[in-house]
C-alpha cells in the first residue's frame, strides 16, 4: 500500500511505513565545501572508492560501460598531458616576453621592435666577437632622442629611460593585479602549500587569476626590482592544472583527487621555471604537497616530462639548451676545498635565517600600518629606488637571470666579461682551459660592483618580496649565493696563484696550473641561499645539476645545502613559505614540526566537563525548529548524532553545511515540511501521530563512520592521525562509544599545536575567512 503525499511517498514494508529518502537524489551542494574552509580527505577518499566500485560493476554489463571504464582510466594521464602542454607553452612565452621587456629599458631593434637585443644582432654582418652585444640594427635610447651614445647628456638619458620603463612595467603590473585578480600577488607557493593540505581559497587558481598572473609575472620581472619568475611559474602551472580538471568529471567533483592533480602541477611549474623536470617532482615531493601516493609521482614525472619538452620545442633561451644557466667547468673540485664550501653553507644560513626574519617584519608592518593602505605607492617608491640604484651598476642593472649566468661561468680565453679580465701574458696554452692568474683591474674593479650589488641585493629583496605583484624568491636568493661564491672562488684563486706553496695548495696546485674553479663557488653559494631561505635539501641538489648540467658537483651541492639548512634551523625552523603561512593565519599543520607537549585527548577538548553540555542531534527526537536552532545558536561546523539525550551512544556525524542544505531542499521540494515536522537520522521511520506532518529523513547525509578516539589518547598521537590521515573533526569518546562528557565548544587543534599550552580556539568554521583551523576536536 502506497499513501501519497504531495511528491513525498511512504510505502508500507512489514507493517512499517517508510519514508522514501529524498537524499536518494543529489542534492546540489550537499558533500561541497565553503570557501575558506578545509576538506574532509576521508569523506573524498571515499567518495572516489565508491565511484571507482561502480565503473567497474558496470564496465561487465555493456560494451560502452567497459569503453567509459577505460576512458576513465585514462583521464588522469590525458590530463597531465594537457598540463605539461599549456604550462610549457606559458612559460615559454613568458621567458620571451620578460628578455624583451627587460632589453626595451635600454633601447629598441630598428629591424623590428619585437626582437630583444640578442636576436637584433644574430644577424649583422658587423658585430665582434668581443663586442657582440654592439650593432647597427639596435639603437639605445639616447642615440634615438638625441644622436649620440658618448657624453654626460647621453648617460643622463639612458637613466632616465631606463627608470621610466621601470616605473611603467611595475605601474602596470600593480594595477592589473589590484583591478582584476588580488590573488595573483605574490609568489603563491605559500597559498600551493595550504591549498594542497586541503584549504579551499576560492579563485586563487581561477582562470583571472591565471591570465592576470601570466601578464604581471612579465611586467614585474622586466620592471627590474630584485624578483624572480620561478615560484610564481608554480602559481601559474597549479592553475592551468586546476582549470584543466574541470574537464573531467572525476576530478572536478573530487577535491581530494584535484590536489593530487595540483601536485603534480607544481612539478610542472619547476620544471618549467628552471628546465629540471627530475628537481620539479623531488621538489613537490619535498617542499608542497601534504598526500603524495606513488601514482601521483609517476603522473608528476610524466607531467614534468611533457612541460620540458614543450619548452625545449619553443627554445626561449635560442641556446638550443633546456637548462637555464649551463655551465661547463674544466678543472675537478679537491676535497681541501670542502672547507671554503661548508663556509658558503654558513653563510647561506645565516642569511636565509636572517632574511625570513627581516622580511616577515616587514610585511607584519605592512599589515599593521598605513603602508599596507597604499600598495601600488609602495611598488612604485621600490621600483624607483631599485631602478636608481640599480642603473649605475652594471651587474645590478641587467636582468637577475644573466647576472646569475655570467657568475656561473668558467673564463675562457673568448670570455669578454670584466670578470675574466685576467692578465694573460704568460699564458701559453693553447685550449680554452686557462690556468690561475693573476686578476687584472677589470676583475678588482668588477669585485668591488659584485660587493656593492651583494648588499644592495641583500637589502631590497627583504622589501620586495611579498608586495602586490607576482613575485619570486628563487632568482634573488641565488643570486646573493652567487656573488658571495663568486667572490670567494677569486679570493681563493688570487690565494693560490700567489701563495701555491703554502702547505694546503702544495699537494695538489703547482704554479701554472689550472686549481680553481671560481664559478664553482658562485654555483655552490647559489645552492646554499636558496637552502638557507627555502630548506630544501634533496630537491634543490637535483635543481642545480640539471640547472647548471654540473653533474660532478654533486657532492660540493650536498655539502653545501646540508651546512646551510644545519645553520638556518639552528637559528629558526621555518623556512620562508611556512613563515608566510603562518603570518596570513592560513590553517597548515606542518609534517616536519614535531609535537612536544606531552598531553591526552582530554586535556586539549573543549569544553570542560563543568561547562554546558555538548550540541548534538538525536536520531529521532528532534523537530526541524530544534534543528535550526541549533544552527542558530552555534558556530560548529558539525554535529554528532546520539540516540537520545539520556544515551548518549554515538550513531554519527552530520556537517553543518549539508544539513542547512537538506532542510531548504527539503522545505522546496517536499510537500509540508513545516518547523513541527520530526527529523530523523534512522533507516526506518516509524509510525507518526495522525495529522501530522510529513517527517524529513536526513539519514543520506550523515556520516556513520565518525573518526572516534578514546580520551585517554596522546595528544601526539592525534596530532599524527589528523596528519596522515587530513581528517576533518575527531571525536572524543569515553568507555566506548559513549559521548559521556557533554562539551559544547570545539577545539580547533591547530590553534593548540602553535601555541604553548592550551589554547582557546582561532577562528569558528561558520564565519569563512583566513584565520580557520583546519582540524577539529570534540568530545
Amino acid at each position: 500500500t502506497t499513501i501519497e503525499f504531495g511528491i513525498c511517498s511512504m510505502e508500507e514494508v512489514n507493517g512499517v511505513p517508510k519514508l522514501m529518502d529524498l537524499l536518494d537524489e543529489p542534492v546540489p551542494g550537499v558533500g561541497t565545501y565553503e570557501d575558506f574552509n578545509t576538506i574532509d580527505w576521508v569523506r573524498e577518499k571515499s567518495k572516489d572508492r565508491d565511484r571507482h566500485r561502480e565503473i567497474t560493476s558496470k564496465s561487465k554489463e555493456s560494451t560502452w560501460a567497459l569503453v567509459n571504464s577505460v576512458c576513465d582510466a585514462f583521464s588522469g594521464w590525458l590530463l597531465m598531458l594537457l598540463i605539461g602542454l599549456m604550462s610549457g607553452a606559458l612559460a615559454g612565452g613568458i621567458d620571451i616576453s620578460a628578455h624583451w621587456m627587460t632589453d626595451l629599458k635600454e633601447g629598441v631593434c630598428l629591424n623590428g621592435f619585437w626582437f630583444n637585443h640578442e636576436h637584433c644582432c644574430w644577424t649583422s654582418n658587423e658585430t665582434t666577437f668581443q663586442e657582440r652585444d654592439k650593432c647597427p640594427q639596435w639603437k639605445s635610447w639616447a642615440e634615438l632622442i638625441i644622436g649620440t651614445t658618448e657624453g654626460p647628456f647621453a648617460y643622463i638619458m639612458n637613466y632616465l629611460m631606463y627608470v621610466c620603463w621601470a616605473l611603467l612595467f611595475s605601474f602596470l603590473a600593480v594595477t592589473l593585479v589590484r583591478a582584476f585578480a588580488p590573488y595573483a600577488c605574490g609568489s603563491g607557493i605559500p597559498e600551493i602549500k595550504t591549498i594542497l593540505s586541503g584549504f579551499i581559497i576560492r579563485g586563487y587558481l581561477g582562470k583571472w587569476t591565471l591570465v592576470i598572473k601570466t601578464i604581471t609575472l612579465v611586467l614585474a620581472v622586466s620592471s627590474g626590482l630584485s624578483l624572480g619568475k620561478e615560484g610564481p611559474l608554480v602559481h601559474v602551472a597549479c592553475c592551468c592544472g586546476n582549470i584543466l580538471c574541470h574537464l573531467f568529471t572525476k576530478y572536478r567533483k573530487n577535491e581530494a583527487k584535484r590536489r593530487e592533480v595540483l601536485s603534480a602541477a607544481a612539478a610542472v611549474g619547476v620544471s618549467v621555471a628552471f628546465g629540471a623536470p627530475i628537481g620539479g617532482v623531488l621538489f613537490s615531493l619535498e617542499e608542497v604537497s601534504y598526500y603524495f601516493p606513488l601514482k601521483t609521482l609517476w603522473r608528476s614525472f610524466f607531467a614534468a616530462l611533457v612541460a620540458a619538452f614543450t619548452l625545449r620545442s619553443i627554445n626561449p633561451f635560442g641556446n638550443s639548451r633546456l637548462v637555464l644557466f649551463y655551465v661547463e667547468f674544466h678543472t675537478p673540485w679537491h676535497l681541501l676545498e670542502l672547507v671554503p664550501f661548508i663556509l658558503l653553507g654558513i653563510f647561506g644560513g645565516i642569511w636565509g635565517a636572517f632574511f625570513i626574519r627581516a622580511n616577515i617584519a616587514w610585511c607584519r608592518r605592512r599589515k599593521t600600518t598605513w603602508l599596507g593602505h597604499y600598495p601600488v605607492l609602495e611598488v612604485l617608491v621600490v621600483t624607483a629606488v631599485t631602478a636608481v640604484v640599480a642603473f649605475p651598476n652594471s651587474y645590478t642593472r641587467t636582468s637577475t637571470s644573466e647576472l646569475i649566468s655570467e657568475l656561473f661561468n668558467d673564463c675562457g680565453l673568448l670570455d669578454s666579461s670584466k670578470l675574466c679580465n685576467y692578465d694573460n701574458a704568460n699564458v701559453t696554452k693553447s685550449s680554452n682551459e686557462l690556468p690561475d692568474r693573476p686578476a687584472g683591474n677589470d676583475v678588482y674593479t668588477a669585485m668591488w660592483q659584485l660587493s656593492l650589488a651583494l648588499v644592495f641585493k641583500m637589502l631590497i629583496t627583504v622589501v620586495t618580496f611579498g608586495m602586490k605583484v607576482p613575485s619570486g624568491l628563487f632568482i634573488p636568493s641565488m643570486a646573493v649565493g652567487a656573488i658571495a661564491g663568486r667572490l670567494l672562488g677569486i679570493g681563493m684563486e688570487q690565494l693560490a696563484y700567489y701563495h701555491h706553496d703554502w702547505v694546503i695548495f702544495r699537494g695538489w696546485c703547482s704554479p701554472g696550473a689550472d686549481c680553481i674553479t671560481p664559478g664553482l663557488y658562485a654555483m655552490v653559494g647559489a645552492a646554499a641561499c636558496l637552502g638557507g631561505v627555502t630548506r630544501m635539501t634533496v630537491s634543490l641538489v637535483v635543481i642545480m645539476f640539471e640547472l647548471t648540467g654540473g653533474l660532478e658537483y654533486i657532492v660540493p651541492l650536498m655539502a653545501a645545502a646540508m651546512t646551510s639548512k644545519w645553520v638556518a634551523d639552528a637559528i629558526g625552523r621555518e623556512g620562508i613559505y611556512e613563515a608566510h603561512i603562518r603570518l596570513n593565519g592560513y590553517p597548515f599543520l606542518e609534517a616536519k614540526e614535531e609535537f612536544s607537549h606531552k598531553t591526552l585527548a582530554m586535556d586539549v577538548m573543549r569544553p570542560r566537563r563543568s561547562d554546558p553540555p555538548l550540541s548534538v542531534l538525536t536520531q529521532d527526537g528532534m523537530t526541524v525548529e530544534d534543528v535550526e536552532t541549533m544552527i542558530t545558536d552555534t558556530t560548529y561546523s558539525g554535529f554528532p548524532v546520539v540516540v537520545s539525550h539520556e544515551s548518549q551512544r554515538l550513531v554519527g556525524f552530520v556537517l553543518r553545511r549539508d544539513l542547512t542544505i537538506s532542510i531548504d531542499n527539503a522545505r522546496q521540494r517536499q510537500d509540508g515540511i513545516v518547523s513541527t515536522s520530526r527529523v530523523f537520522f534512522t533507516e526506518y521511520t516509524p509510525p507518526q501521530p495522525p495529522n501530522s506532518p510529513p517527517p524529513l529523513k536526513l539519514r543520506g547525509i550523515m556520516d556513520l563512520s565518525p573518526f572516534t578516539v578514546t580520551d585517554h589518547t596522546a595528544m601526539d598521537i592525534v596530532v599524527d592521525i589528523f596528519r596522515k590521515l587530513g581528517l576533518r573533526q575527531c571525536l572524543i569518546t569515553h568507555n566506548g562509544p559513549d559521548l559521556t562528557f557533554c562539551p559544547s565548544f570545539l577545539q580547533p587543534l591547530a590553534g593548540y599545536y602553535h601555541k604553548e599550552g592550551h589554547s582557546e580556539a582561532r577562528g569558528s568554521d561558520s564565519q569563512p575567512g583566513p584565520r580557520l583551523d583546519p582540524l577539529q576536536l570534540m568530545v
